[in-house]
């Protein structure tokens, strides 16, 4: 890899692990957990936390917004220490790509199968591109032809130049019968690239979400991370490393909330259905800012213990992320907890949820007491 010598740090760093496990928690149970606290106690706290936890139609941002991009940040922040550790024990470029190549197309079809349709065997169902592994795929196919490729300062201008590039194809080229700068569902160019190459095997949510263009700011999420993944392999000191990734935390939430709406013919907005570059880089911000959190605790100041349950969850996280859209795991927990709706008034939904939950989180938990992790 061309970027800079840098020292691998002793040890696995937990925080990555516990961050991805934190991240995949509101996936496979922690959000419905939270939604039923609404359920139990109507106030203005819950109704907050309820709307948090919920997607943006359009424009905007809330947490559950971030879920996504904090995935694929990880992903990115786990390259350079991953593609390093290969090229240390001698392996050579083509067979990095080999393996690069591989694990892209894994990633894709089981994006498929997760929500693509896959395995309903009907054509008429299937969407070729429409889920997070296979915005993963693409971004770490991007990203790691970038980072095999050109010195560190390099990948930073490329980075910086995928995301004007996509600012300037979304806004100055003009749309068949919406004309150009329109970032209406229906109006924008990657919509209409979407429809034009995918046909009726587009992404059928609504309103939609755009796959092929959108592929260059995927990587830019990506590429965020790895810069991160950069600092954390350096030589700086851990003081050091917190303070450089909570400033390029609160950097990139100014830039992406200026991109947002203060730089008038230029702006772009924040819009997750597009992953539109202001919405890089503002959902990178947070993504900075936890990791620099998670560092801290965990690997600065040495309090683990509170994290082992998102460590167990993050070091299956693909597999989990799998298993948990082809089996409802809330059904087995109803196995167990069915029979007391009678008696629980209210609280059956939170009950329902955490049973669920248990369930997931305790068959990680055998895998991680056996060492099993199942890696891509």
């Amino acid at each position: 890899m061309n970027g800079e010598q840098q020292s691998l740090p002793k040890g696995r760093i937990m925080s990555i692990d516990a961050l991805r496990g934190f991240d995949m928690f509101w996936i496979i149970g922690g959000g419905a957990i939270f939604h039923s606290l609404h359920d139990i106690s109507d106030n203005s706290t819950t109704a907050w936390i309820n709307t948090q936890l919920t997607h943006v139609k359009w424009e905007g941002f809330r947490f559950e917004d971030l879920i996504m991009p904090l995935f694929m940040f990880i992903v990115g922040v786990v390259m350079p220490f991953a593609l390093n550790k290969r090229l240390e024990r001698g392996d050579s470029k083509s067979r990095l790509y080999r393996h690069i190549i591989m694990r892209f197309v894994i990633l894709f079809v089981l994006g498929m199968i997760a929500q693509g349709r896959l395995l309903e065997y009907d054509l008429s169902q299937l969407r070729i591109f429409s889920n997070t592994l296979q915005a993963i795929a693409v971004g770490y196919l991007i990203s790691a032809i970038i980072i095999l490729n050109l010195k560190l300062t390099w990948q930073l201008i490329t980075t910086g130049a995928l995301l004007l590039l996509f600012w300037a194809l979304m806004m100055l080229v003009p749309v068949p019968e919406h004309g150009a700068g329109v970032l209406t569902p229906e109006g924008n160019l990657a919509i209409y690239i979407d429809r034009l190459i995918l046909g009726s095997f587009i992404d059928g949510t609504d309103p939609p979400y755009t796959w092929i263009l959108s592929g260059m700011t995927f990587a830019c999420t990506v590429m965020l991370g790895v810069f991160a993944g950069h600092l954390l392999r350096s030589k700086k000191t851990n003081i050091q490393k917190v303070l450089l990734l909570a400033a390029m935390g609160v950097g990139s939430l100014v830039l992406g909330w200026i991109w947002n709406g203060w730089m008038w013919i230029f702006s772009f907005p924040i819009i997750k259905h597009l992953w539109t570059s202001s919405f890089v880089l503002y959902s990178a911000g947070w993504c900075f800012l936890l990791l620099a959190l998670f560092y801290l605790i965990i690997d600065v100041w040495g309090f683990k213990k509170w994290a082992f349950g998102f460590k167990v969850i993050g070091m299956n996280a693909i597999a989990v992320y799998m298993v948990t859209r082809v089996f409802n795991f809330r059904n087995i927990g109803d196995i167990f907890v069915g029979g007391l709706e009678k008696w629980c008034g209210p609280w059956n939904g939170f009950i329902q949820a955490v049973a669920g939950f248990a369930v997931v989180w305790l068959i990680l938990l055998w895998l991680y007491r056996k060492k099993t992790f199942i890696k891509i």
